[in-house]
């Protein structure tokens, strides 16, 4: 296995996470353009119901990303077992995790609901405070599927298994657009029900594609070895609390970042539609090419994690600093295409020329942290790759919650008087302002530790 800084081992490394990371991708992509399909399709209703939709996804993204990431801990669980060799071990830590997932995703439903409540505090009109209110209620139905999901999609791609995961997203991508246009536009019969529509079909897609993520690991011959569906198996409180401590600090880490996005979202809608709704689109188009950083992460924690696992800190280090690369590549590509086409992406959107003007600036910020994004998630990864959940987590709420929210504020709101903010508030492109800080601090920190971390590993051995 490589180790070496070398072109021909870097080029075996990288291509060993692509071929692991870009069904993965491809998945993401499709999981994410469930959100997209949302915004543009509403964004096509009336700005009311793209204003509803933005500020109930807001809510719906914190907690449906907080679930993700606490989830995330049978990824470097199943990973260092196999690289061990341990394939015994992986059903009992699966069936685990699917008890930990029916408690978080229970949890996570009531908390969404409770979070509505935000709504009455808003300068919303009584038609937007309504509509998104109802989108949270309906959606929250998806989140204990969500969660089940979220364990045995860490569980096939820690054992190499990324195609299954990438099938099923697509299908619920079909899904998700289908039953969208019956449902925000009213076709064939069925009731126009605006933004709650969207709300309805990633709902209802969300158990299917946990039922197909089921059936495909009863048939498919390469999860024999460790199926964990054998035998009836109680809650194991000890390895569930286990699985929390690795996992509950990577779901504050995702809840850190989106949290601060979805603050801003809430912060910015005193401004009226037109803000909000830019701010959304920029946000969502955002989160669409996050996804390719994304999906290499998350293929480092099983790469670090199998290395590790094999007794081998070397490639572990190795393979994280090639993974890190090549998500700062694609950045510095995203950065260009956003800069050269941030018009035809608003446009793609919505069809309200003062959303477009606002959104095409907003998204000179996005192209701005492409660079710092990408290298957060990658080396953020890489760390859990290790097993290390806390530090990512401190990091985080450092940057988002010391740094960017503070910035933004001041900026955004101009709550102050000069020199401490601007004469004139900033409105959402001061938000942005301070998310590009935030980012920023959080690349240059994590990649700090993430280079103290692994040199500590090698010279342990």
């Amino acid at each position: 296995m490589p180790t070496s800084f070398t072109l021909p081992s870097i080029r075996i490394e990288a291509a060993a996470l692509w071929r692991l990371a870009w069904p993965m991708l491809v998945g993401q992509l499709a999981t994410v353009g469930m959100g997209v399909a949302d915004v543009a399709m509403t964004g096509h209703a009336s700005a009311q119901e793209l204003a509803a939709v933005s500020l109930g996804a807001s809510i719906w993204s914190i907690i449906m990303v907080s679930v993700t990431g606490t989830m995330m801990a049978i990824n470097s669980i199943v990973a260092h077992d196999v690289g061990a060799g341990r394939l015994d071990a992986i059903p009992h830590a699966v069936r685990q995790s699917l008890w930990k997932a029916l408690g978080i995703g229970l949890a996570a439903a009531a908390l969404v609901n409770l979070a509505t409540l935000l709504f009455d505090h808003l300068y919303l009109t009584p038609y937007v405070n309504a509509q998104a209110s109802r989108f949270v209620h309906v959606i929250s139905i998806g989140l204990p599927p969500l969660a089940a999901y979220r364990a045995l999609y860490g569980y096939s791609t820690s054992i190499n298994q990324t195609k299954p995961v990438m099938l099923i997203a697509l299908g619920g991508l079909a899904f998700n657009v289908g039953v969208n246009w019956l449902l925000v536009f009213g076709h064939f019969g069925l009731p126009a029900l605006g933004g709650v529509g969207c709300a309805v079909s990633t709902g209802v897609g969300l158990w299917l594609m946990l039922g197909a993520m089921l059936a495909w690991m009863r048939v498919a011959p390469a999860y024999r070895a460790t199926y964990p569906f054998t035998h009836w198996e109680w809650p194991h409180w000890p390895e569930i609390r286990a699985m929390l401590k690795l996992g509950l600090p990577v779901g504050v880490t995702y809840f850190a970042e989106v949290s601060a996005f979805g603050a801003v979202s809430l912060l910015v809608a005193r401004y009226g539609v037109v803000q909000i709704s830019a701010h959304q689109i920029a946000l969502n188009f955002s989160s669409l090419v996050f996804m390719v950083p994304l999906s290499f992460g998350i293929g480092l924690i099983t790469r670090v994690g199998q290395a590790l696992g094999e007794g081998n800190p070397a490639r572990a280090r190795f393979a994280a600093w090639v993974g890190v690369a090549m998500s700062l590549a694609f950045a510095v590509l995203s950065a260009l295409f956003i800069l050269a086409f941030r018009w035809q992406i608003a446009q793609a959107y919505t069809t309200d020329p003062a959303v477009q003007q606002v959104c095409a600036r907003l998204l000179l910020f996005a192209a701005l942290f492409q660079l710092s994004d990408a290298t957060q998630v990658a080396t953020s990864c890489a760390i859990r790759g290790y097993k290390v959940t806390r530090a990512p987590m401190l990091i985080q709420l450092l940057a988002f919650w010391v740094f960017a929210l503070p910035l933004g504020y001041v900026l955004g709101l101009a709550p102050a008087a000069p020199p401490w903010s601007p004469p004139q508030p900033m409105q959402a492109a001061g938000f942005w302002i301070g998310l590009v800080l935030g980012l920023t601090v959080a690349a240059l920190l994590l990649s700090w530790f993430l280079n103290r971390l692994s040199l500590e590993r090698m010279r342990a051995v």
